[in-house]
């Protein structure tokens, strides 16, 4: 308190824009818009060393300073929350230097060397083509500079654990091929667009497969050496933050930026159980209905084993999706007064992230680009993606949840700050997601006993995450464990369920950030329900 009081002191006699606070405030957020940790075009892939981290906390810090003679009773109402918004980035740019975080650069279903699948796609001129081979071309600086951070990291043990890398070999061994033309990310130049000459496809084609061969499948036979005689010998062997160096602090830390609010890893644990016990009991309300003959386990049983909840091709189920969003979609103009521009497309999740990737998810746009947001559904392994979920899924991923959301966001006047259209809040944006699964019952989306099952056991799923996420991190509890409350609890294939606790394992806080978004978006609902009463829309 008596370094903010100096501080707040020294600020006032040396800054005279101290005097107006909105100035201020419009100062930071230039400078955070405008602010560049390295040269994109030196670095196509990015820059990631220790120092350019630090650079960033101490632009962050300095930023912060300036914001601590900002006054926010004389700002707008608006304005009061691109200051708390702003604060809340830069703070987080700060802890993410402090708790080093960034040395771990993995996930269970991602990492620093899956993320460049996410460059693929079909270019539409010759200018697309020469950036993404930009890109490949910086990819053997891309591996080295996320290797030299992981070794540091193993050091210190800031990793992660060993037991989230079952099959884990599949994120390399793919790209690691004897021709280029056998290469994923020769794709884009297997068929071209009419604008590109066949004189310039031929030279695009050979300079695709120099690259390819010399500079891309060499680094992830560096990557497939490094993980498997070294990484894997030296990373932890425990499972929760909480045996990790800070890890208690971290993961306090982690809980309060996921959920924007001020809760305890306990109290959020107390939420989770109590909110598992108010579903357990909807989804025993359903069992009865439907008039099955057994208890809870043997209906879960009978949910993920009957062919019946299974479609039979995975291009069977792209298309069930697509059904269910045009559904969707025609019901929108009821509930929401506005809608988004950029439309969205249902499509496969790629095979070759497939195998550890989640049961679907959205891909974002922005707003100027001509390329659509995008509903990922994973058709790998089908006997692991009951069509019961779908609904919930499609909802949450798609519209009303996701692409709505954040079309919308993206899509604000001028009037609202740029970073603000840019960002993306957990809590909020989870939580929405969670409550767009909620909403489908008022459009009438959920049209039999099994798909009003599947909604509750996703609803279900993100109750147990505030129980499992907290007991990994905050309680010891064991992988196995973890396992066996979420198995017991819902109706998730055991593939999706053995996905998600190494998701947790591996990303502490995340999971809470849904269930505790959608209860605070619920309860101002029912706020603004009893207010209105009959005129509440």
């Amino acid at each position: 308190m008596v370094g903010a009081l100096l501080l707040l002191s020294s600020c006032n006699e040396s800054n005279d824009n101290c005097s107006d606070s909105l100035s201020q405030l419009n100062k930071v957020i230039d400078n955070w818009e405008n602010y560049e940790s390295y040269d994109y075009d030196a670095h196509p892939l990015g820059l990631f060393t220790k120092e350019r981290y630090q650079k960033d906390a101490d632009f962050a810090k300095n930023q912060l300073e300036l914001l601590a003679c900002v006054q926010s009773e004389k700002l707008t109402e608006s304005e009061q929350i691109s200051l708390e918004l702003i604060k809340f980035q830069l703070e987080d740019v700060i802890h993410t230097f402090e708790f080093e975080s960034f040395l771990n650069p993995l996930l269970s279903d991602s990492g620093f060397h899956t993320n460049l699948p996410h460059q693929v796609r079909t270019f539409r001129n010759l200018e697309a083509y020469d950036r993404y081979l930009k890109k490949l071309i910086a990819f053997p600086e891309f591996v080295g500079q996320h290797i030299v951070l992981m070794r540091e990291g193993l050091d210190k043990g800031i990793c992660q654990p060993m037991e989230i890398f079952n099959d884990f070999e599949d994120t390399y061994d793919t790209h690691i091929v004897e021709t280029p033309e056998e290469s994923f990310y020769f794709s884009p130049f297997q068929n071209f667009p009419a604008s590109i000459s066949e004189k310039q496809q031929d030279s695009l084609t050979a300079v695709a497969k120099s690259i390819i061969s010399e500079k891309v499948t060499p680094q992830f036979k560096v990557i497939k050496a490094f993980f498997e005689d070294e990484y894997f010998e030296k990373t932890r062997r425990t499972g929760g933050i909480l045996h990790a160096e800070n890890g208690k602090s971290f993961y306090e830390n982690r809980v309060k930026y996921y959920t924007t609010l001020d809760m305890t890893p306990q109290e959020v644990h107390e939420k989770g159980i109590e909110e598992v016990q108010r579903i357990r009991e909807a989804m025993e309300e359903i069992m009865k209905k439907v008039g099955f003959q057994g208890d809870f386990q043997e209906f879960l049983t009978y949910l993920r084993t009957d062919e019946q909840f299974y479609a039979k091709t995975g291009e069977g189920l792209l298309k069930e999706a697509r059904n269910i969003s045009k559904k969707i979609d025609a019901q929108l103009p009821a509930f929401f007064l506005t809608l988004p521009r950029k439309p969205y497309g249902v499509a496969p999740v790629p095979d070759v992230i497939a195998p550890k990737y989640t049961g679907g998810r959205y891909i974002p746009t922005s707003k100027n680009s001509t390329r659509p947001g995008y509903y990922w559904v994973n058709t790998y392994d089908l006997p692991s993606r009951p069509l019961y979920i779908l609904p919930a899924l499609t909802l949450h991923e798609a519209v009303p949840g996701h692409h709505l959301q954040m079309s919308l966001n993206n899509e604000l006047g001028e009037h609202i700050p740029q970073f603000r259209r840019n960002l993306y809040l957990s809590a909020y944006g989870e939580g929405w997601g969670l409550y767009a699964e909620y909403l489908g019952n008022d459009m009438g989306i959920y049209e039999t006993p099994y798909e009003h099952f599947g909604k509750y056991t996703y609803e279900m799923w993100r109750a147990c995450r505030l129980v499992i996420d907290t007991g990994i991190h905050a309680m010891g509890w064991t992988r196995e464990q973890s396992v066996d409350y979420l198995k017991s609890n819902t109706a998730l294939s055991l593939h999706e369920v053995n996905t998600e606790i190494d998701r947790y394992i591996s990303w502490p806080g995340q999971a809470i950030s849904y269930k505790i978004g959608e209860i605070k978006i619920r309860e101002l609902r029912k706020r603004a329900e009893e207010k209105l009463k009959s005129k509440f829309d």
